[in-house]
């Protein structure tokens, strides 16, 4: 456990040890509060004026957080501390919790009473929820099975008795209409993530609703911290991605790309992120790359650079202006769509053996075989020379990242489910051997990370990366050469980009690594899910 002094005393910090609640209540440890608080200028602290919103609180941390500051950034202005004190609980902080029980805790550690009217409470209020109630709201499922306002599956009104998880802030609940003539200067805080989709199999991020309904609102200041898949991936996002890499007034943002660096114990795959809007600010974003809670990298740049995606990476940001220099066009134009035969990756029509006139069918873990009118599309690909890649591949969080899967290196005379890619078609074994190995090499894989945030890939993903000449092959030290590479940004590609090999089969249309005996076989596999293989 950490420590912290406040009034004077060294005590130990409970929120440090809090624990996830469920997987829309993950608490924002103090440490990472405290990060983010110091996004805001200097003098906001100093503002008695100030009205602050903290509107979908789990622990009260980031209010408890700010009222310590208040104390001293407003001791000049009111000496008396229990003057102070009232007035900055009573005029200055407001919040609303996500549950009844977060609401509980939340005023246990702003007030340090779970009734705010009650003897116990530092500030003692008329209402027992004090300025941080627990607003109850009411999806919206007019329009049937899903709410309208955050895509909630209609099962989760389950009776007066169990949450619902409508929340307040963005169902129209709170602000209530009491608070409709009050102006937020300032709403800070981390919004649920996602909620459950299509019976459970995935789930739908919701952070962007809160995010947004936070910017309508039109205060001063507004700092929040999310998952960062919005930059370049994530279900929903396309609309929210572009609203936010097109707002000039995104101030900084702070991105922390490994895994469990914020939130130890809860795996967000992409890492997470927090920003400043400032309602004042008109310019480019001061970008920083945030480690083991230290900042290591630190560039003011124009978001909107990114061709569609936010590029997390500050250092890469000069060497793909070089590549996209050189005026190429994309491999991206060159792949097959995303179930490029038409066949889906739990497809189970296939036979476990070959049959006269069959074709092989590529799984993520073993070969089936089907007739050819079972392919829906691109049949004239079947007998052609072709590169597969894993749609899944490295999406942690690392140091050191491979970015994608092996390539397969695939002679003519198969096809595959939705498990690959397929990522070009050619003439020859010689072109196919050549594009295979280029794959591999690190700046190709380093130039699809800037477009890739998640293990999931898409085409799109792949749109930084040139098409060469694949009549011959290409090392990495041939394409620092090419494009121009100094020795710094080499030797930064290099250390970024794990090695990666190929799965040569080049003399048969079924690799080898998918029959009996082979790497990635899985005897009984039948509904195969994409690969995150490392």
């Amino acid at each position: 456990m950490t420590t912290t002094t406040r009034f004077g005393a060294h005590v130990p910090d409970i929120l440090d040890c809090l624990a996830q609640l469920s997987n829309d209540e993950v608490p924002t440890p103090p440490k990472v509060a405290r990060a983010m608080l110091d996004l805001l200028p200097t003098d906001v602290w100093s503002r008695p004026d100030f009205v602050w919103l903290d509107p979908f609180s789990k622990s009260g941390v980031f209010l408890r957080e700010v009222a310590t500051r208040l104390f001293d950034g407003l001791a000049e202005w009111e000496p008396d501390f229990v003057k102070r004190r009232e007035h900055i609980f009573r005029n200055m902080l407001h919040g609303a919790s996500i549950t009844e029980m977060t609401g509980i805790i939340s005023r246990r550690s702003v007030y340090c009473a779970a009734d705010a009217s009650g003897t116990h409470s530092v500030v003692r209020f008329d209402d027992p929820e004090g300025n941080l109630p627990f607003v109850p709201a009411e999806h919206d499922f007019s329009g049937g099975g899903r709410c309208a306002l955050c895509n909630a599956p209609q099962d989760l009104e389950r009776g007066d008795s169990r949450e619902n998880y409508a929340y307040s802030f963005i169902h129209g609940a709170y602000p209530t209409k009491e608070m409709a003539d009050m102006k937020f200067d300032v709403i800070v805080g981390n919004p649920p993530y996602q909620i459950d989709s299509d019976g459970n199999t995935r789930t739908m991020p919701i952070y962007q609703k809160f995010v947004e309904h936070a910017i309508d609102l039109d205060p001063r200041y507004l700092v929040m911290i999310t998952p960062s898949r919005w930059f370049a991936g994530g279900l929903g996002l396309n609309e929210f991605r572009a609203r936010m890499i097109a707002d000039r007034r995104l101030a900084k943002l702070v991105d922390n790309p490994k895994l469990f660096d914020c939130f130890p114990g809860v795996e967000i795959k992409g890492g997470v992120s927090y920003f400043l809007w400032d309602r004042d600010h008109d310019g480019d974003c001061e970008f920083s790359t945030r480690i083991d809670g230290k900042i290591v990298s630190t560039m003011t740049r124009d978001l909107r650079a990114g061709d569609g995606v936010l590029m997390r990476d500050n250092r890469a940001a000069s060497i793909v202006r070089k590549v996209l220099g050189a005026g190429l066009p994309s491999v991206e134009e060159r792949f097959g769509p995303q179930v490029p035969f038409g066949l889906r990756t739990n497809f189970s029509g296939s036979e476990d053996q070959p049959f006269p006139g069959s074709v092989p069918v590529v799984y993520g873990s073993r070969i089936g075989y089907v007739r050819p009118d079972q392919l829906e599309r691109l049949h004239d690909w079947v007998d052609r020379w072709k590169v597969l890649i894993p749609m899944a591949g490295d999406g942690h969080g690392r140091e050191i990242s491979y970015v994608l899967g092996e390539p397969i290196a695939l002679a003519p005379g198969s096809a595959c489910t939705q498990t690959y890619l397929i990522a070009d078609t050619f003439d020859t074994r010689d072109e196919t051997e050549n594009y295979a190995s280029y794959m591999t090499t690190r700046l190709y894989r380093f130039l699809v990370l800037q477009r890739k945030i998640t293990q999931h890939l898409t085409p799109d993903r792949f749109r930084f990366v040139p098409m060469l000449d694949m009549t011959r092959s290409w090392t990495d030290e041939e394409l620092y050469d090419n494009f121009g590479l100094t020795r710094d940004e080499r030797e930064y590609v290099e250390g970024a980009i794990a090695p990666r090999d190929v799965n040569w089969s080049l003399d048969s249309p079924i690799p080898a690594s998918h029959l009996p005996g082979g790497s990635k076989y899985r005897p009984g596999a039948v509904d195969d899910e994409p690969e995150d293989d490392e």
